[in-house]
């Protein structure tokens, strides 16, 4: 019996059965670009398949060049091509699993000045303009998806994923915001539709009835002039009548400026959608987007509002998540906190994917985790996310491993980013090493100060001993009005009504975060509607702030989609303190945010009314606030606190001490480099050097 009856249960598809509702959704990761990228694929999916997906979706790829989503992505278009594919479906057909392929056109998203689209409309997010398909264009357009679609078969895939939300080529005929044709191809929305539907027809002619096809189809668009349900309901019949098996769920459109899968969307927000469309629809529907651990999912299909539950960052996370699920060991899955810092940050930057929580996802070749062939005594001094990652990732080679942490408690740095709100998901990460800590019998000794003569006797000794607050170097830094951020975090009551931030990094975003959240509405509080019930189990309780119905108003979602695709009059939070954020430097504060959730942040904030200021010289505080000069003239804040976020420096004294007694000593982490916290960097040199030791 599994803990999750719902979750465990087959699916037949045709002549297919799935043994579970769970599908590992796409996510291109740069590797189907990359030197032997597909078998460096073939990896990764098998290790996913070997833990019991039901069914996995690549990356999306290209039906031709011009729907490639940078020049020179992949895209399979020819038998040599298929070759490529072919180490992929046999790794995870060799593994029990079952895979379709991602047919993906960009139409104008793609970042090539070959690009098309239904009219010449340049999407906001892109430098180049589309040149407008001719009607003949429009049928070739077609055609190239059947081939794909065969290829794929060729290739030895299940089926295929027809990509029909988030903006992309289909989502671009199907919306007035971007087909303003007159032909056979735009007008009303019957002929607007034509498009997706003929594709979906022609591929099951194509293909027969045993090939799978699913099609993602975007439930709300989140922009202006985006579907509307009434047109949404009357694409998914149509295309049940063309011949899909599976429907997915799109959220949202990729220049949408509501966030839709970041940390601080509230966990399963979009599944209320789904339920809505498997009323209108008999096919299987699948829902998406913030879905991470069991308990989540279970609830969302043992509630109706899906079919199966899509997961594409989770299995970034942790490989065997379906595996631990269904054998009661959720405890032990290292979850998806959705920072999306190496995953789609990578992915928009060039780079290949990973993770955070998991620097071996799609490096699984490189970086293996193997029986140490002589187990040694380590020293692991720091329990933050370094120290964490080196302690259970050597003694889970069989390393006798002694963690020294001076505080009462594991986590270091995370222990205040956990208290951010819309970062509670963090919390997850230390339940998982602490669980890891204990599974591998690591000795953890807390409330303790390494010292020299603790740690002559060990093999090798890690310094992941983290970072210190700079102190700020100015006239009345004394001053009682003056907090450090671990201050302003583990004690925001010390915080008066106005604020000067000084330090407009990211630590400084999340204490502007802090310090201008009001109390929220209870967990209870909730959409309108058949949404889910999010107060009556663990699996929810992530924060008040992350209420379902608080995030719509302040977003201005419309989960019910009474209104023009999802979107409704935006209604701000209240503000408790008026905050200024300062930073030295003349560029935009918060320029070095992540690359896909800086702009979340800087709404955010912008919600709340906090003023960034840059080109900032401080010159000093007293009683009567924080003095400043920019550009030449002197400025007074009259504020009750400042806030030092003005950066870190590295605590590594042992380090010398301990190379002078001959002892083989490694920096990781902050006490190697105490620029920018960086959990990323942290948790991947960890993880790097106790594979090696």
């Amino acid at each position: 019996m599994t803990t999750y009856p719902h979750l465990f249960q087959p699916l037949t598809l045709g002549n297919l059965t799935l043994p579970n509702r769970v599908l590992m959704g796409s996510m291109h990761t740069n590797l189907e670009e990359a030197p032997d990228g597909f078998a460096r694929l073939a990896t990764f999916y098998a290790e996913r398949a070997r833990s019991g997906v039901g069914l996995i979706v690549t990356g999306g790829i290209a039906p031709n060049p011009e729907g490639a989503v940078f020049q020179g992505a992949a895209k399979l278009t020819d038998a040599q091509e298929v070759a490529a594919h072919r180490p992929v479906t046999e790794a995870v057909h060799g593994e029990g699993g079952r895979i379709c392929l991602q047919i993906l056109h960009a139409g104008r998203y793609a970042y090539s000045p070959e690009l098309v689209a239904p009219s010449a409309i340049r999407a906001p997010i892109s430098a180049f303009t589309p040149r407008a398909l001719e009607g003949d264009e429009v049928e070739q357009q077609i055609e190239d998806y059947v081939r794909c679609a065969r290829l794929a078969s060729d290739a030895g895939y299940d089926g295929v994923e027809v990509m029909g939300s988030e903006g992309y080529l289909i989502n671009q005929f199907l919306c007035r915001r971007t087909n303003q044709r007159e032909d056979a191809w735009g007008g009303d929305f019957a002929a607007r539709m034509r498009f997706p539907v003929e594709i979906v027809r022609r591929i099951r002619a194509a293909l027969g009835a045993d090939f799978l096809i699913i099609f993602r189809l975007s439930m709300l668009d989140l922009v202006d002039e985006g579907s509307s349900w009434q047109e949404v309901v009357a694409l998914g019949r149509a295309l049940e009548a063309a011949g899909v098996d599976l429907i997915n769920t799109g959220i949202g459109w990729h220049e949408a400026r509501v966030p839709t899968i970041v940390t601080s969307v509230p966990r399963a927000a979009f599944t209320e959608v789904t339920r809505r469309m498997k009323a209108e629809l008999s096919v299987p529907l699948i829902t998406t987007n913030r879905i991470n651990m069991p308990e989540v999912a279970e609830r969302v299909l043992a509630e109706g509002h899906a079919d199966l539950v899509s997961m594409a960052r989770p299995f970034l996370a942790d490989p065997d998540w379906v595996a631990k699920a269904q054998e009661g060991r959720s405890d032990e899955i290292n979850t998806c906190i959705a920072c999306n810092q190496a995953c789609l940050d990578h992915t928009f930057q060039g780079k290949l994917t990973s993770c955070l929580v998991n620097p071996r996802a799609c490096h699984e070749t490189e970086l293996s985790i193997t029986p140490a062939e002589s187990p040694q005594d380590i020293a692991v001094v720091g329990a933050g996310p370094a120290g964490l990652a080196t302690a259970v990732t050597a003694a889970s080679r069989g390393h006798r491993v002694v963690l020294f942490e001076r505080a009462g408690e594991v986590g270091g740095q995370f222990n205040y980013a956990r208290r951010i709100p819309g970062k509670e998901e963090f919390n997850e990460t230390l339940r998982y090493y602490t669980v890891m800590l204990d599974k591998y019998g690591v000795d953890v000794r807390l409330n303790t100060q390494a010292t020299l003569e603790a740690l002559k006797g060990f093999s090798s000794v890690v310094l992941a001993s983290g970072v210190r607050p700079r102190r700020l170097d100015l006239p009345g830094s004394e001053h009682p009005s003056v907090l450090s951020y671990p201050e302003a975090i583990r004690h925001p009551e010390r915080v008066g009504p106005r604020v000067a931030i000084i330090g407009a990094g990211g630590i400084g975003f999340d204490v502007a975060e802090l310090l201008t959240h009001a109390a929220q509405e209870d967990a209870s509080d909730q959409v309108t509607g058949q949404g889910l019930d999010q107060s009556s189990d663990k699996s929810w309780d992530l924060g008040s702030h992350q209420a379902l119905g608080a995030w719509c108003r302040e977003w201005g979602v419309d989960i019910s989609a009474r209104e023009g695709a999802g979107l409704t009059t935006a209604q701000r939070p209240p503000v408790t303190r008026c905050v200024t954020l300062l930073q030295r430097k003349t560029s935009k504060p918060g320029k070095g945010l992540g690359t896909t959730t800086g702009w979340v942040h800087r709404a955010s904030l912008k919600h709340r009314g906090v003023e960034a200021l840059a080109g900032c010289e401080y010159l000093a505080i007293d009683d009567a606030g924080l003095h400043v000069r920019m550009a030449g003239e002197t400025r007074l804040l009259e504020v009750d606190s400042i806030v030092v976020c003005a950066g870190q420096e590295p605590v590594r004294e042992l380090f010398t001490p301990l190379e002078a007694a001959g002892v083989a000593v490694h920096l990781i982490g902050g006490a190697d480099e105490a620029a920018e916290l960086d959990a990323k960097r942290a948790i991947d040199q960890g993880t790097r050097l106790a594979a090696r030791l």
